[in-house]
């Protein structure tokens, strides 16, 4: 317990500090919510890894004296693969399978990218960045908007952008995706948001619940055992999670309705809640968590044909619980 708290305290003191480095960063604000954006740039950015989608990592949200994104890792490096925070999300590279060791393939969000051996993608190999495209970015006071232009990356060309923007009046957050398919090649892969809460700084234990709306079922891979379970709809945790310790599954009973793209993380303690709600069919489930972040991690398909574009949202809707449901 005192590890995991003092591994807490570690990485509030890094948030307080990260919070205020050089980075390119945005602020944006409804009056009810107030969010930190990092802004992409392959120079002097937070994020310069070959993971993830480069736009719209939040370094921070507050809500009602709640805090729900963070740092969650001990070591920084702007290279990492997962030195990010936030509701981030990772498409899942295309043309990789085909490609020789030398050729390109694509990840949207990040350009083309080198294969280096005939083996497996791994998303934590730091390949070698080829075409990185185009960011622009415009912000005002409540919206930051991201587009990404890439053109004749591993043969691919899309303009894609995320609109991050808080609802007028309303404590939600909502995350606006376009894919245009501008090249001559077919667009097919998954996307997911790895989310990453870190919810009040508080350590991943029996506090935290992240419920869905239909019965889950597990297949875990590692770190269940005696540390979390699903209780119905639940995914509930046994114990605080041990340093050094994870839980990594993927759930299953979710159908082909996009109203099963619809769950809540709650922490009891500090009554804080969020609810997730996506507008596409769910095509697999992944959960993860480590003492100091929670991740559901929703998977979609994302299609378009030469010409066409492909749309997408999720809503964060932020709340509190009621007083009789948290515990102090």
């Amino acid at each position: 317990m005192k590890k995991v708290l003092f591994l807490v305290s570690a990485l509030v003191s890094f948030a307080s500090m990260t919070r205020v480095a050089p980075f390119p960063q945005a602020e944006i604000s409804n009056g009810i919510l107030r969010a930190t954006l990092y802004l992409p740039d392959s120079v002097n950015g937070y994020y310069q890894g070959v993971r993830f989608d480069g736009s719209g990592v939040i370094a921070s949200l507050d809500y009602k004296g709640h805090s729900y994104f963070g740092p969650w890792f001990e070591k920084y490096d702007p290279k990492l693969h997962d030195a990010i925070s936030g509701p981030v999300e990772e498409f899942t590279p295309i043309g990789y399978e085909e490609a020789r060791p030398g050729d390109e393939f694509l990840k949207i969000g990040v350009g083309s990218l080198r294969k280096a051996k005939d083996q497996p993608y791994r998303f934590a190999t730091p390949y070698a960045l080829v075409n990185p495209g185009k960011w622009t970015v415009k912000s005002n006071r409540d919206a930051v908007i991201f587009t990404h232009a890439l053109t004749d990356a591993a043969g691919y060309s899309y303009l894609y952008q995320k609109t991050v923007k808080l609802l007028k009046g309303k404590p939600v957050l909502v995350l606006e995706h376009s894919l245009k398919n501008t090249g001559q090649k077919a667009i097919a892969t998954t996307v997911y948001d790895h989310n990453f809460f870190v919810i009040d700084n508080q350590p991943t234990g029996p506090d935290v619940s992240v419920t869905f709306p239909f019965q889950l079922q597990v297949k875990p891979t590692r770190g269940m055992g005696t540390l979390a379970d699903v209780q119905g709809n639940r995914f509930v945790y046994l114990q605080e999670l041990p340093k050094g310790e994870s839980t990594h599954c993927y759930l299953t009973g979710f159908g082909d309705s996009v109203n099963d793209y619809d769950f809540r993380v709650e922490n009891r303690k500090t009554g804080a809640g969020v609810r997730v709600v996506g507008d596409k069919p769910i095509v697999q489930l992944a959960f993860w968590s480590i003492p100091t972040t929670v991740c559901p991690e929703p998977y979609i398909q994302v299609k378009a044909e030469p010409g066409q574009t492909f749309r997408w949202t999720i809503s964060y809707e932020f709340y509190q619980l009621p007083k009789t449901a948290s515990v102090k």
